[in-house]
């Protein structure tokens, strides 16, 4: 069973991180944006939840990063907290004080420690966080929350983004059924090393907060750290996995972590497509398939040279077949390919194989690449291990948006 396939056992359904059984949430207009949108998100469960993160490797990080990897793995989180329109990162004692804060203000309002609070924070760095207003908008929050504020906790959470992105799947295992559902932001500043943007998934299935530790950091290698937009790393990137055991399923045998290893993947790979889809400026998604590596190591570092690849984003928003630009890419990756095996397909065309072009039409090419979704699919020729990773076209959007975030 490939990476995409899913066993029957794994149903994706609509919904969110409110999908699992036992967790509320919303998202309410607090004041922290300039625009008046949405800006402040809060997720609850009653039940203490296991929880387990993925954190940004830029050197420069926000004080919610380090409180949340401080805290995790634990088994006693009950809470995320996240503000947009304010990263309140390179915000000094201030910005510390204000995450422990924040996390206090949201513990005490729903009866919980402020250790059992995960603060997220995103939007312009360098700004303090206007604490009043999120004190004030705590306690309207707290009592709005619901199982069918999902869609609002994601709405809540986007910065540049310009829609809200979602998942969930259902898992039928010998125990009974389980649910996970996420949601994540993210539209540039996105080139992740270790974590990405800002992602929260929930399920309602009972699993250690080691096993769970290992699982996150494995799924998110494969998954999230397969994605760029940009190729800029934030400095509040966090992916946090919270697991409140309300179902009757607990994740301990081998088929069953199985199953759960698969749901995560499942979930993590669509919000990376969704994020992919709406980078900044984006005018189609980008899917690279790599495989015929000699290992994971090389497919990855193929796969991701092609999505950093600038020149190549260009000729797709150009649809300008360029293969060229994909074989330099792979050439300059670090991995080991055949010179005589490799091949690359553009939207399922045959473009290059045994270092030569292949014949191809390219005004019919051309006009395939106009598609929303572009596929590069790329055989190293050497072995069977693969990966994918994610990106979107540069467009001149791209440019403009980013000229002009903060006037």
């Amino acid at each position: 069973m490939g990476k995409n396939e899913l066993p029957a056992s794994i149903t994706e359904i609509s919904g969110g991180i409110t999908v699992a059984a036992g967790f509320k949430a919303d998202g309410i207009k607090a004041g922290i944006k300039q625009t008046g949108k949405p800006d402040l998100a809060l997720l609850f469960s009653e039940k203490p939840c296991t929880g387990a993160g993925t954190f940004t490797k830029n050197a420069i990080r926000a004080s919610s990063v380090d409180w949340c990897e401080e805290i995790l793995p634990s088994k006693e989180i009950h809470a995320i907290i996240c503000n947009s329109g304010c990263a309140n990162a390179c915000t000094g004692d201030r910005g510390r004080m204000d995450t422990e804060l924040m996390a206090k203000l949201t513990g005490d309002t729903l009866g919980v420690k402020k250790e059992a609070v995960l603060v997220a924070s995103t939007g312009v760095i360098g700004k303090p966080l206007p604490m009043d207003k999120i004190q004030s908008a705590l306690p309207e929050l707290s009592k709005v929350l619901s199982s069918e504020g999902g869609t609002n906790f994601s709405t809540a959470i986007m910065t540049t983004d310009t829609k809200e992105k979602q998942s969930a799947v259902r898992i039928e295992t010998s125990q009974g059924v389980f649910f996970m559902g996420g949601t994540a932001k993210g539209s540039g500043m996105i080139h992740p090393n270790m974590a990405t943007m800002l992602a929260f998934i929930c399920t309602d299935a009972s699993i250690e907060p080691e096993l769970l530790d290992r699982t996150v950091k494995q799924t998110v290698n494969r998954t999230f750290n397969n994605l760029t937009v940009d190729g800029d790393t934030s400095t509040n990137d966090m992916v946090l996995v919270l697991a409140n055991g309300a179902s009757p399923v607990t994740i301990s045998s081998e088929s069953d972590l199985l199953l759960f290893e698969k749901a995560l993947y499942t979930v993590c790979n669509d919000l990376c497509k969704q994020i992919a889809a709406d980078g900044e400026g984006a005018t189609k998604r980008v899917e690279i398939n790599v495989t015929g590596a000699r290992n994971e190591t090389d497919a990855k570092l193929a796969a991701k040279a092609v999505a950093n690849s600038n020149l190549t984003k260009c000729a797709l928003f150009g649809n300008d077949p360029n293969w060229g630009r994909i074989a330099c890419a792979v050439g300059y990756s670090g991995a080991q390919f055949s010179k005589e095996k490799m091949t690359i397909h553009l939207c399922k065309v045959p473009v290059f194989k045994n270092m030569q072009p292949e014949l191809f039409d390219e005004s019919s090419l051309h006009n395939a690449l106009k598609s929303k979704v572009v596929t590069i699919d790329i055989d190293l020729g050497l072995g069977s291990f693969s990966a994918v990773a994610h990106t979107c076209d540069f467009s001149y959007d791209y440019v403009k948006i980013n000229a002009e975030y903060r006037t």
